[in-house]
């Protein structure tokens, strides 16, 4: 009787579905990763309870991202790094624009934080795979991690070498604010 009850009950009510954005992962505690969440995956961002949303693309996002980051007060980082929108014609990053993204990921009074791009891939991959190095991860693990984002069409050579070449000594990280997984 119970179940017939609970069946009645679940009718009347619309289903909401949990959906998370393409290549969504949490990176570490209070840190998350993915492409550009539609619509769909709004609910499932709401169980996150975001306070900012790094947007690393210098295409604008789509209107229902931006009504679901003004609705819920979300702090909203974006164009980092660039001077003008043709500033970086290729759609990797600057390194002004990697250092800026890392010195918000490394204020947790950011958190929890979401890193973005259209696809999560490879503008997403490259700001991960240097927080990574500045964690003191090996290039090897790096490499892995950006390759598993990135699909069949596999990872992209520039990005990799980015990453290697990337001086993490030119990250600000105040202890006093900094998550604590960025301080082992």
């Amino acid at each position: 009787m119970q179940d017939e009850d609970n069946k009645g009950n679940t009718e009347n009510k619309p289903i909401t579905r949990v959906v998370p954005p393409l290549n969504f992962s949490a990176v570490e505690n209070g840190l998350y990763r993915s492409g550009q969440p539609s619509a769909l995956s709004h609910s499932f961002l709401e169980q996150l309870n975001l306070k900012s949303v790094v947007w690393l693309a210098i295409e604008d996002p789509n209107d229902s991202l931006l009504r679901f980051i003004d609705d819920h007060d979300i702090s909203f980082f974006y164009n980092l790094g660039y001077d003008a929108m043709g500033s970086n014609s290729w759609d990797g990053l600057s390194e002004s624009s990697i250092k800026q993204a890392l010195e918000i990921i490394a204020d947790k009074r950011n958190h929890p934080l979401l890193v973005c791009c259209g696809m999560g891939r490879h503008r997403t991959g490259t700001v991960i795979g240097c927080l990574r190095k500045l964690q003191g991860w090996n290039l090897a693990s790096i490499g892995e991690e950006y390759r598993r984002y990135t699909g069949i069409k596999g990872g992209r050579i520039l990005v990799e070498l980015l990453i290697e070449a990337f001086d993490v000594s030119t990250i600000s990280i105040n202890p006093q604010v900094a998550p604590e997984w960025l301080l082992r």
